[in-house]
């Protein structure tokens, strides 16, 4: 599977597809046919765009909760019924690639979205040569064609914080993620720029967790945290290769505590951006 993180998986591209997935996105593209109607004449119908559309037809996003009541808006009752069916599969068959995709429409429709981190830099963080020097990394290799494919895809994701100006994104990463140089000393100084250049941003939040912090919420690991539009949190864990979506709302009340108590814990968005600027300054 590939992850948001550090890409790779099974194939090297975008993840594996379901074929729940792609049945659910065969059947949307018949019903929109049925009714004469284009992507990009849909699109706004349903209040999503023409390219998120085409990745759910081609079974590449999981589809929101919404899409449903739009389209039965736009296509019928019964056309709502027959797409109602196979949405109904996907809960039934869900795999590792699939909740991924699930969480990535999440995300995309999320009104907040936190993110701790103490294996790499999130990926919506990540600068180009930061993502490619872990996916030289990556093992087993990556082709030139898979790793630029993977490139072009987290860059295009990392869109989000600049077209969601009123989402809020929250976001503490661990100080060793930065001492640790990864890629080595031009990697990491493109690295401490981009995250300087994102900490401008009127909605984001950057926290670093200094290295020497005795009283740590996060000892159970990374995790990733998303309000929904309907103000219930879901939450997001991943790590060699799987990934669970969290969606019990006691389980994601348990994880927002753990987050809340870390951001108490880290260093400012101000001291963030000093220590940032210090790191750079060395080097």
């Amino acid at each position: 599977m590939a992850t948001d993180n550090h890409g790779g998986g099974t194939n090297g591209g975008e993840p594996e597809l379901s074929d729940s997935l792609r049945t659910f996105g065969a059947v949307l593209k018949a019903l929109r046919d049925e009714a004469h109607l284009t992507q990009e004449q849909f699109a706004p119908l349903v209040r999503y765009s023409a390219a998120y559309i085409a990745k759910i037809e081609q079974g590449k996003r999981f589809p929101p909760a919404k899409l449903l009541d739009r389209a039965e808006e736009v296509l019928g009752p019964t056309a709502s019924r027959v797409l109602g069916a196979a949405a109904q599969s996907l809960t039934r068959k869900v795999g590792l690639a699939s909740w991924f995709l699930q969480w990535a429409a999440i995300e995309e429709e999320t009104t907040s979205l936190y993110a701790y981190e103490c294996r790499v830099v999130p990926g919506l963080l990540q600068p180009e040569p930061y993502i490619r020097a872990l996916f030289d990394r990556h093992l087993p290799p990556l082709t030139e064609e898979q790793s630029q494919r993977q490139i072009t895809a987290r860059l295009a994701r990392q869109r989000i914080l600049a077209d969601r100006p009123h989402t809020t994104f929250s976001f503490i990463i661990e100080q060793a993620l930065l001492e640790r140089r990864m890629g080595g000393k031009e990697v990491t100084e493109a690295l401490l720029t981009h995250l300087l250049d994102v900490s401008r941003y009127r909605n984001v939040e950057l926290q670093v967790m200094p290295l020497v912090q005795e009283d740590h919420a996060g000892f159970e690991g990374e995790m990733y945290l998303a309000e929904t539009t309907d103000h219930r949190w879901v939450g997001y864990v991943e790590g060699h290769g799987t990934s669970m979506l969290v969606s019990d709302p006691k389980a994601a009340s348990h994880m927002l505590q753990r987050y809340g108590k870390m951001r108490s814990l880290a260093l400012s968005h101000q001291a963030t951006t000093r220590l940032l600027e210090q790191m750079r300054g060395v080097l």
